[in-house]
């Protein structure tokens, strides 16, 4: 019979252990457990809400207010949006033709009236010295039946009467020439007068039209960043072509040295939030950059979120506390509201902490694996959560469920097997 090699099967016969040893190694290693700590410090208790930048005060450039006579207003030239512009700058300017064409008319007519006006002088003289011409032939008749009365002493009852009746009819009729003098006069102001009137208001519709051509530049009283509004008809922004009626907002003006955040808050939060309360802004385009503010301002009334939405929200506006060249109005910014500063406490993340109906636990780290521990809890924020009992400072916490992550690298690796068999 053949003997065997005692040494020889002992050297085989570890492998399988030294295999089992090496596999065992290898799957602890693949099991990460993302691990946290318990520190000791200050929380600090924050609503983190997007918001957009707006400025403090600004002007607006509205569309000027012109007669109808002068038709719609229709946008020739305008700046381009968000360009910046110093004071004096023309930022607009409106189709001129109707406008030129009145200028044109109202210069004619003008014209017409004060030759009209010179025309009714002349005539006017003219008549006038007709009028006082015959006025003079009467008086002379008068002044003779008069001078014949006078002499007609001796003359028979019959004759005097005659005279008298000439010299009355001779006073009747100077009387009748003066009053036509007079009224003619009279009438003649009111003519001149009427037609004086119609030349001042030909006067005014030509001022007017040059004031309103004046007008059709829009000019800008001081630099900026100019805002171009947008046109309710389209729901784009105003361009070329476009019309617009008088006194309708076409661009702002922003001064930038002043800048605000507008938040809209959830009204169930609402009640943390105070005048005087800090904040951190980031620009979601320069996420690298971070500012800070104070609130300023927070709404009475809740208004809807949206139109269709029930939801009621509250403004509330932060004044930023520092200006930038990437700060411009219309901006979206993260906005890291600090509601309150809670010193000395315990914290651990949020993601350690587990819940089952009203107990809340964690998962402590222990030398031979992890213990579930019953804790309380205190006030959070986003990241973090206060602890008031069950743990302390530096103690080493799962942010996952340990128990739940083996068991699924369990299941990984039973599934792993089965395919390697198949």
């Amino acid at each position: 019979m053949k003997k065997i090699n005692k040494r020889k099967i002992h050297k085989y016969s570890l492998l399988p252990l030294l295999f089992i040893f090496f596999y065992a190694c290898g799957e602890k290693e693949t099991e990460q457990i993302p691990i946290g700590k318990v520190t000791k410090g200050t929380l600090y208790i924050d609503m983190h809400e997007e918001g957009e930048i707006e400025a403090v005060s600004s002007i607006n450039l509205s569309s000027p207010s012109i007669s109808w006579r002068y038709g719609s207003l229709k946008i020739t030239e305008i700046v381009k949006d968000g360009h910046e512009v110093k004071a004096g700058d023309t930022l607009i300017v409106f189709d001129p033709s109707e406008v030129q064409k009145a200028i044109v008319e109202a210069e004619q007519r003008l014209e017409i009236n004060k030759a009209d006006l010179e025309k009714l002088i002349a005539q006017q003289q003219s008549d006038l010295e007709e009028l006082r011409a015959d006025y003079e032939v009467t008086r002379i008749s008068q002044e003779i039946s008069k001078i014949r009365f006078e002499s007609a002493v001796y003359e028979s009852d019959v004759k005097k009467r005659e005279i008298q009746l000439n010299l009355e009819k001779a006073d009747i009729a100077l009387e009748r020439a003066k009053e036509q003098i007079d009224n003619r006069v009279k009438i003649q102001k009111e003519e001149i007068k009427q037609k004086n009137l119609s030349i001042v208001q030909d006067q005014n519709r030509l001022q007017d039209a040059f004031e309103t051509l004046k007008k059709l530049s829009v000019v800008t009283p001081s630099p900026g960043i100019a805002i171009i509004s947008r046109n309710w008809s389209t729901n784009n922004k105003f361009q070329i072509g476009d019309q617009c009626w008088s006194g309708f907002p076409l661009i702002q003006l922003p001064d930038l040295s002043k800048l605000k955040a507008t938040v809209k808050i959830n009204e169930v939060d609402i009640a943390k939030i105070s005048k005087g309360l800090k904040v951190e802004i980031k620009p979601d385009a320069f996420s690298d950059s971070v500012f800070t503010g104070t609130v300023t301002s927070v709404a009475n009334l809740a208004v809807n979120k949206n139109g269709s939405s029930k939801i009621k929200i509250f403004p509330v506006e932060i004044l930023l506390n520092e200006t930038h060249k990437n700060l411009l109005p219309g901006l979206t910014v993260s906005c890291r509201l600090l509601v309150d500063k809670i010193d000395d406490v315990l914290y651990i993340p949020l993601d350690a902490l587990q819940t089952e109906g009203d107990v809340n636990y964690v998962y402590k780290k222990t030398s031979g694996g992890y213990d579930k521990v019953e804790v309380k809890t205190g006030n959070s924020n986003s990241d973090y959560i206060i602890i008031t009992e069950g743990l302390k400072e530096n103690d080493n916490i799962a942010l996952v469920n340990p128990f739940a992550a083996e068991k699924a690298q369990e299941n990984d690796n039973a599934t792993t097997e089965t395919s390697k068999e198949e």
